[in-house]
């Protein structure tokens, strides 16, 4: 069931349904490596991962993962800004994940901001090749995560349709500024 009330759940489910060996993905926010992980067991030995963290308490938690799953050669780990994506990444992309907000466990000041994360997801479509879809996790529950949320739903909210679909999951029955999920799907 795709609604267990979890959101990463959900979330493995669109890779699930994006991933296949082979495929060049892209984890825009590494956080503590576990969409990484998941997203380097699903692009098999042929495929390949892309992922930032400008954190490198991240990135080092992040390889240990990899290391220790033995699927370390599939990822490629980049410490710095999702704003220069494409100086590191020339592939077109199968699917693009960010996570929004900040590294669960560690310092609740250092977070994603909205022009930052908004330069990033317009560079991700770019990358993105037809039928490929980009996932956007927001976290929104802390200091100006509020405002990066509304300032990328408004801007996904206007992309063409004509060359986007764009829809929005929202666990509307929980307390607590639950996190929401913008999915887009490249036509």
């Amino acid at each position: 069931m795709i609604f267990t009330g979890r959101i990463t759940t959900v979330v493995h489910r669109i890779i699930e349904d994006s991933v296949r060996e082979g495929s060049i993905v892209l984890d825009g926010t590494v956080g503590n490596g576990n969409d990484t992980l998941y997203l380097a067991h699903r692009v098999g030995k042929t495929g390949k991962v892309y992922g930032f963290d400008i954190q490198e308490q991240a990135i080092e938690c992040t390889k240990e993962k990899l290391i220790k799953e033995k699927v370390v050669e599939r990822v490629e780990l980049i410490h710095d800004t999702h704003t220069k994506i494409q100086r590191y990444v020339k592939e077109e992309l199968d699917l693009v994940i960010f996570n929004l907000g900040y590294l669960p466990k560690s310092n609740k000041k250092i977070i994603t901001k909205a022009e930052s994360t908004l330069d990033a997801i317009l560079q991700s479509l770019d990358l993105l090749k037809n039928g490929g879809i980009l996932a956007i996790t927001s976290y929104y529950g802390h200091e100006g995560g509020k405002e990066e949320k509304d300032a990328v739903e408004e801007v996904v909210s206007k992309l063409d349709s004509k060359f986007y679909n764009v829809a929005k999951v929202d666990f509307l029955n929980r307390p607590n500024n639950p996190p929401i999920i913008y999915m887009i799907e490249k036509n």
